[in-house]
Formats: C-alpha cells, sequence, structure tokens
C-alpha cells in the first residue's frame, strides 16, 4: 500500500532484522522499528508494535528465522530453538495466525543441517508474506463484489493493510471497489480500549482516499437502527470449525445490532485464519490485557508528545478482554482468498477443501 510517494508493506525483514511499522505511533508519527534479534520480536508482537493476526503471523514467521540465525551452531543449539519457538508463540494467545506461520517455517526447516536451516527458514518465512499479501488481494477481489455503488461500511477495530502485510482483510473489499471507481464512505467504530479505529483504520483509509469517519463504539447502533449503514465487514483473529468467530472486543455487539437491523455482517480472513482443531469459539482462550489500557488513554498532546492520561478514578479497577466470540449464526459470510463461504460447519469444511 502507498503513504507518500512510497509503496510499502507492514513487516519485512533485511539482513537479519525484522522491521515492521511502528503502529503504537500512528497515527501521529511514521517510524520504522527494527527488531534485531528474536527477543526484540517477541516484544514487539507482545506490546502490539505490529498488531491484526495475518501481520502478527508474518512477524512470527520472521522470529523463527531470527532463532535459526542466532543459534549457536554446537551444543545447546536445539534447546535453544525450542526456546526461541515457545517464546514467540507464547506472545498472543489468540491469533491463529501466529501459530500457523511457527508451524510453517518449522516445517520447512525440518530435515536440513544445522548450517542450512537459517537460510530455509527466511525463504519459508518470505513466501509465507508474499502469500499473506496475495491472499489478502484476492479477498479483496472477491469482497468488491459484495459492496454497492454508494454503500456506506461500518468496520470495527482495524483489519486494514496495517493489521496484514498487504492489502488488508476487511478493509481489502473497501480498496478493491474504491478503485474501481465505486463510490463508498466508511464508519470506522474507534475501538477501546486502544483505539485501533481511530488510530490506524481511519489513517490509512485517509491515505487512500476512501471518505472515512470515525465514530464512537458505543454510536454503532445509532447509526444501523437509522439505516445508514449499507453492511458491515469485520476481520477476525480465529475462525473455529463450527464458523465462530474470535475477533476484538466489541465483534459480537456490532454483528447483534446489525442482525437486529436487517444489515448483513460479514468477515473476512485468510483461510490461514481457520483452526479446524478448535471446535467452537467458546474453546478459544481469550486474552485478558493490562487494566491499565481501560483505565488510561494515551494521544499526543498540543505540543506533539506522546503521553498517557488517567481518565478514571484513582484506585479504580477495570477487565480488559482483547476479544470476543460472534457465534457463526450471526455472521452472514465468510469472505477468503479462496471466494465467499457460509459461516458454518459445511461452509468453513468447503472453504478448507477448495482449490488454492
Amino acid at each position: 500500500m502507498r503513504i507518500g510517494d512510497r509503496d510499502w508493506r507492514t513487516v519485512w525483514m533485511e539482513g537479519g532484522v525484522a522491521r515492521m511499522i511502528e503502529q503504537r505511533l500512528l497515527p501521529h508519527r511514521f517510524e520504522i522499528f527494527d527488531a534485531v534479534t528474536h527477543q526484540d520480536t517477541a516484544r514487539a508482537i507482545r506490546d502490539m508494535i505490529v498488531r491484526g493476526a495475518p501481520a502478527i503471523g508474518a512477524a512470527g514467521a520472521y522470529g523463527l528465522t531470527q532463532v535459526y540465525r542466532e543459534a549457536p551452531q554446537g551444543g545447546g543449539r536445539v534447546e535453544f530453538i525450542e526456546r526461541g519457538y515457545e517464546l514467540l508463540r507464547a506472545t498472543r494467545p489468540t491469533a491463529q495466525n501466529l501459530f500457523h506461520a511457527l508451524e510453517y517455517v518449522r516445517r520447512a526447516v525440518e530435515g536440513e543441517p544445522a548450517e542450512r536451516q537459517a537460510e530455509a527458514a527466511l525463504a519459508a518465512a518470505v513466501e509465507f508474506a508474499d502469500r499473506d499479501a496475495e491472499a489478502c488481494r484476492m479477498i479483496g477481489v472477491h469482497g468488491a463484489e459484495l459492496i454497492p455503488d454508494g454503500a456506506t461500511v461500518l468496520t470495527h477495530c482495524n483489519a486494514g493493510w496495517l493489521a496484514c502485510v498487504d492489502w488488508g482483510t476487511a478493509l481489502a473489499p473497501i480498496y478493491a471497489a474504491h478503485r474501481a471507481g465505486k463510490k463508498i464512505r466508511v464508519l470506522a467504530d474507534e475501538t477501546r480500549p486502544r483505539c485501533q479505529g481511530a488510530n490506524l483504520t481511519a489513517w490509512e483509509l485517509m491515505q487512500e482516499g476512501v471518505p472515512v469517519e470515525i465514530i464512537a463504539d458505543n454510536a454503532a447502533g445509532y447509526f444501523l437502527r437509522r439505516g445508514e449503514v449499507s453492511l458491515v465487514i469485520t476481520g477476525t483473529d480465529r475462525v473455529a470449525a463450527n464458523g465462530d468467530v474470535v475477533n476484538k472486543i466489541g465483534t459480537y455487539e456490532k454483528a447483534v445490532l446489525a442482525r437486529e437491523n436487517g444489515v448483513p455482517f460479514y468477515v473476512a480472513l485468510p483461510t490461514s485464519t481457520i483452526d479446524p482443531e478448535c471446535p467452537d469459539g467458546d474453546s478459544v482462550t481469550i486474552e485478558e490485557r493490562d487494566a491499565e489500557e481501560v483505565l488510561c488513554a494515551r494521544g499526543m498532546d498540543e505540543s506533539g508528545t506522546m503521553r498517557t492520561v488517567r481518565i478514571s478514578p484513582p484506585g479504580a479497577k477495570a477487565r480488559n478482554p482483547a476479544f470476543d466470540v460472534t457465534p457463526a449464526n450471526l455472521v452472514k459470510a465468510l469472505i477468503t482468498e479462496r471466494g465467499i463461504f457460509e459461516a458454518s460447519p459445511y461452509g468453513v469444511a468447503e472453504c478448507l477443501q477448495a482449490e488454492k
């Protein structure tokens, strides 16, 4: 995707360094974070320097490449690699793409002599990232057919190119439709507590020239009831075998509101996000993050300094689940790189068996 006069990916590798857009500084500053070691990459995933299930997966693949590069050639190599693998795997417990990426790289290295493992890991990580970018492009191709000219699309959190290697999931159909000449308007939920919609979705849509308005999370029902929303598209961090969707907290509310108001609710994802071993959404471990994210807010002050301010009473407690489960029966369809499928056990199985 283009920023100014240059095309960018969200995460890539140069000379053993995993490089990624520092998403915590957006939309105020555009900077690149260099993860020199696999520990740096693990921290970048854990601390949400890079975020979004597909982007996390690519970062994890590059991180495991670093593990193989850094591992000693002699004694202790196997133990070092296993510790690095487990460190990366433990960074985010919900994103299926992370686990898929780590296994993708590890399988590519199996049987290789120690001196060739880093090279094989890098080739696999680059291939994984390239496949993600192409999958997201095809999500855009298929999903654009669902967006009529003149539509207003509601989206939640960030599932654009910043959340992937390129193109995005939920935003890919919007980009494809916009580039095809359709007039589209987007309502972007702010997505508390980290405000990915206000900070990231709005920023990248503006880079593309797509008209976007930020709304408070609590305002979605207002616009849906007034008939101002044509369709809802979100991304997802995991889809279970029965079609349940695990995504950013607040997604379930949007799906319920959309159903109540007769508005189609779509979920866009690469097939790598599907976990066929997970029977349903309630089987997924839901990450609960630091309460300070709810009790405080972060932004840029008038002097241009990034600051965190407390918005709650001293001593107040908070709960901060990062994700929720949207039952399959609330999802109109799953938009994937292989086509559009029913959100059901049959639809998920059909998607996984479809020609790649």
